[in-house]
């Protein structure tokens, strides 16, 4: 059965939620021997890797199909869109990577390694014959790398020039791929949320008052003009291509010194100061205007928990730089050989339409899907947005029917 390219944004508008399973929400570990020399997450031994995952299985509703769910950093086990698909019937892993919660020294290869390692275990150890990735936020382009590198592996070392190599990783390739509320790619989006007004990393007060978003006395104000908006995005990756020059300069000396392991932690300040935040006529959308998904994007721009703001030179190469990172999900996407289904979030103030259009337009594969839900935002939480929930677990039901990758339910 073929299933041709289409965009169900308009046609599952008012699609109804499936009925409701009891489940299980089964805590279990993944762990595999990973050799590499160099030492990035804490505690533990350091040839293991334990994998804190969770199967949530319906209660007398057998499948042979599991979607998996891993973020690069994120523990989303409990978050509504999971435990909805669950009480729909879906039978549903969440597999933490080994950098759940801390994201200072990342390196998205090994995050591939350890998404590998979770759809091995549900394939070989929980007897699924079919895996369905479910990228939600960041992990829509891991995702996309992942099954990017399991089709056809080409990666063989980190931007840093470091273990993995995953092309003799023996990744598996899923069977479909669920784009949820995902962003184009860790390094893009910092990049679009990176404060170009900042000229000195040493000093974050040395600023370009023009380009000072939070600024009151500059000239350049909401809404914005083209102009200003191109020469913003433009300084966006100038910085940070001057801070990727600095990290290499770096650690290029750490390894003149003779020992190749040495490593550096190092600050970013200013990641919130993307122009859409404050001007709705930028990527419009439903999103509330002065907002972001972590609240008043001007407290967040120097906060502690911004995107990349404590790093180390490898994890910076690896998951934030513009021009040096792999997790590229729009790059990855081109080389996709499996159905895929992307929705959107009109309200949805972390991952807007923009990035949910890129993904779907890149996708290689014929048989792709595009869904937007009217008035949901970034985590489906809130005042009002059951229905919205309701409505995304329909579609994704009703995909995985059409594509037997669900039981009858």
């Amino acid at each position: 059965m073929e299933h041709p390219t289409h965009d169900t944004a308009a046609e599952h508008s008012s699609v109804q939620a499936p009925r409701r399973h009891a489940y299980d929400r089964i805590p279990y570990l993944v762990m595999f021997e990973d050799t590499s020399a160099y030492r990035d997450t804490y505690g533990g031994p350091s040839e293991m890797v334990a994998l804190e995952s969770y199967l949530l299985r319906p209660k007398d509703l057998p499948s042979d199909t599991v979607i998996v769910f891993m973020h690069p950093i994120g523990g989303g086990a409990y978050l509504p869109m999971m435990n909805g698909l669950a009480r729909a019937g879906h039978h549903v892993i969440y597999c933490g990577s080994r950098y759940r919660g801390v994201d200072n020294a990342l390196i998205m290869e090994k995050v591939v390694q350890d998404l590998g390692a979770c759809v091995r275990d549900a394939r070989e150890r929980l007897g699924y014959a079919k895996v369905v990735l479910a990228g939600w936020s960041g992990g829509g382009s891991l995702s996309l790398f992942y099954q990017q590198q399991a089709q056809h592996p080409t990666i063989t070392a980190t931007p840093a020039g470091d273990a993995p190599d995953l092309t003799r990783c023996d990744l598996i390739p899923a069977d479909g791929i669920m784009l949820l509320a995902a962003h184009v790619s860790r390094h893009g989006t910092m990049t679009e949320w990176l404060d170009a007004s900042i000229l000195d990393e040493s000093d974050p007060d040395v600023r370009d008052p023009e380009l000072d978003l939070y600024d009151p006395k500059n000239p350049n104000q909401p809404p914005y003009t083209a102009e200003f908006i191109e020469r913003y995005r433009a300084a966006q990756i100038a910085r940070n291509r001057r801070i990727t020059a600095w990290v290499k300069e770096r650690l290029a000396e750490l390894r003149a010194s003779g020992d190749e392991l040495e490593e550096r932690g190092f600050v970013v300040h200013g990641t919130m100061a993307d122009p859409r935040w404050l001007d709705p006529a930028v990527d419009p959308s439903d999103r509330a205007p002065g907002r972001c998904y972590l609240g008043d994007p001007k407290i967040v721009n120097n906060g502690p928990v911004g995107l990349a703001r404590f790093n180390t030179l490898r994890g910076w190469l690896s998951q934030w730089s513009y021009d040096d990172a792999n997790g590229d999900g729009v790059k990855c996407a081109a080389d996709l050989e499996i159905p895929t289904l992307v929705i959107g979030n009109s309200a949805d103030d972390a991952c807007t339409p923009s990035h949910t259009q890129r993904l779907y337009d890149a996708i290689g594969h014929p048989d792709k899907t595009l869904h937007v839900v009217k008035g949901a935002t970034h985590y489906y939480a809130g005042p009002g947005q059951r229905p919205m929930l309701a409505e995304a677990i329909g579609v994704v039901t009703a995909w995985m029917a059409e594509r037997g990758f669900a039981p009858q339910l």
